[in-house]
């Protein structure tokens, strides 16, 4: 009985231990304000913008803060997250508050931002309810993601104007501050519904160890990534869960449609107005079908289409892939990490001249939000001259982190201009806004095929992944014999006409069938095309 009764005694000191060691201001329920974030962004960077947020709160309300994070995956499963939750809220006012019917139409209508104007009332009234309701998630704040994502909820009314008609409008909100584009990107919303918090590039993280061992130089382009010497090494996140990786692959893209559009614009340079935006058009054409072969064979070489993009960089440090595309943070922090811990120099990040666009993470207010005035106090520092400093500077610097050095570009403009700020930085050679020859982004070649962009990388690379890398050994091993490789970079089912026309129209059927359809449909003709290439490429040996 002794014994059992010194058992329960220690049992109960090993459970009680964490919460009498706890910090009294984590306790739950002792803090004055609380803000509730759903975001994608890692522990570091949450780390970070949480202490400094509750410190500066504190010190000009005198009232303590918690944020409660929200973390349920990337971007991707963040926006089904809230398209569920939003119809479930929106479905509770409509059918218990206003005692309606609920329908298929009332559902694809209230958040439907591209609802015609002959709509039937129904879905034109259910949308304009929508709009001005206070209906909510239980969420305050999005922070972090890709501008395609804010758009979309923007567009949808589950994000909110930050400030309305008559308030003082904050200094970010400013064109020398914020601009509202930059580089052809979108880096605010001008309805002031989301703004860019922190910049983003794309590029290649690469062990230099692997490098030297398979024969290589170092990549400095994308086309790089498609020598057949990089075969199983290459690293790739699956752009279906990852919007960065996406965004990744379109960059690839516009450098591509950039590259032809360039060559047959100065051909056709003494051609009427008329035949050159002909010659303009074919090559929009041209450059997507290029780039997407490119991708095709950089996607022939990965070892794998992760889930996680953070997997990438740290694959390639430890050797299980040569070389990666990432988002720029993710590279630098890789590289950081192993100077720090290691003093080692065997991984290096680089994002090709002229090869990236640099985009943004936005921060916006959601609709309903529970705690409306702490989610812009705290945008408001995010966007802050202090919250801005926190993503380059050095630990320990003032003014900077805490613990970890977050390796991202602040988006105002001034912080690259601040008195003082330079020395303390991360990386004080990077100024996005002073590049000689940026990758300037079409938003009219790509950007309306994003998410086709994504099903077509799916159907045509991930899908098929072990019939492509057979079909890529194949014909590498030949030696790129031209009908062989011909017949393994066809485009002609995803080309730029297929993509702007059905397969557009499948994804955005109501009908989800139509796109699965759509899919079965291209991942056979896929197969069979590289096994047709793989049986000309034996053919020829």
């Amino acid at each position: 009985m002794l014994r059992n009764a010194a058992l329960l005694v220690l049992l109960s000191i090993v459970l009680a231990l964490p919460f009498a060691l706890r910090p009294e201001a984590e306790a739950l329920g002792r803090v004055d304000d609380t803000v509730v974030v759903i975001s994608p962004h890692n522990e570091a960077i949450r780390h970070e913008f949480e202490a400094a947020f509750r410190r500066r709160h504190e010190e000009r309300t005198g009232r303590s803060a918690r944020i409660d994070w929200r973390l349920i995956g990337g971007t991707t499963e963040i926006a089904r997250y809230l398209e569920g939750e939003y119809v479930a809220s929106f479905q509770n006012l409509w059918t218990r508050k206003l005692g309606r019917e609920w329908s298929g139409v009332v559902q694809a209508a209230f958040a439907d931002g591209r609802l015609a104007k002959d709509a039937p009332a129904e879905a034109r009234e259910a949308r304009e309810t929508f709009l001005a309701s206070e209906v909510g998630c239980g969420i305050d704040v999005f922070f972090g993601g890709g501008t395609y994502d804010f758009i979309t909820q923007a567009r949808a009314g589950r994000l909110v104007p930050m400030y309305g008609e008559g308030e003082a409008r904050p200094d970010w909100m400013d064109e020398a501050v914020v601009p509202v584009r930059h580089a052809g990107d979108d880096f605010r919303d001008p309805q002031g519904r989301w703004v860019g918090a922190v910049l983003s590039s794309f590029g290649i993280v690469y062990n230099r160890d692997a490098i030297a061992r398979l024969g290589l130089p170092e990549p400095r382009r994308w086309a790089d990534l498609a020598d057949a010497r990089y075969f199983g090494q290459v690293a790739l996140a699956d752009p279906t869960k990852s919007g960065s990786m996406n965004k990744a692959f379109e960059n690839v893209l516009q450098e591509r449609i950039h590259e032809v559009v360039r060559a047959r614009m100065d051909a056709a340079r003494f051609a009427g107005e008329e035949a050159r935006a002909a010659a303009e058009k074919e090559a929009v054409a041209a450059g997507w079908a290029e780039g997407l072969r490119l991708l095709q064979s950089i996607s022939a070489n990965a070892r794998y289409f992760t889930d996680s993009a953070q997997k990438v960089p740290i694959d390639v440090a430890s050797g299980n892939c040569a070389a990666g595309m990432c988002i720029d943070f993710y590279g630098r922090q890789q590289v950081e990490a192993l100077s720090r811990r290691a003093g080692s120099a065997r991984v290096a990040y680089r994002s090709p001249p002229g090869g990236t666009v640099f985009s943004v993470d936005p921060v916006g207010l959601l609709r309903g939000a529970p705690n409306p005035e702490v989610a812009r106090s705290f945008i408001e520092f995010v966007m802050s001259p202090e919250g801005q400093r926190l993503w380059n500077q050095r630990p320990g610097t003032t003014g900077g982190p805490e613990r970890f050095a977050l390796r991202r570009l602040p988006v105002r403009k001034d912080a690259y201009t601040e008195p003082g700020v330079a020395e303390r930085r991360s990386d004080p050679e990077e100024n996005p806004y002073a590049l000689e020859n940026p990758l300037v982004y079409r938003p009219e070649w790509t950007g309306g095929l994003f998410s086709e962009l994504r099903f077509i990388i799916r159907v045509m690379c991930l899908d098929a992944h072990p019939e492509l890398r057979a079909a890529w050994r194949e014909v590498a091993a030949a030696g790129f014999p031209p009908e062989a490789t011909a017949a393994l970079g066809d485009m002609t089912a995803v080309d730029y006409a297929a993509a702007s026309g059905p397969i557009k129209q499948a994804l955005r059927a109501k009908d989800k069938v139509e796109e699965l359809r759509m899919a079965k449909a291209l991942g056979e003709r896929f197969r069979a095309q590289y096994a047709r290439a793989a049986e000309l490429a034996r053919a020829g040996r």
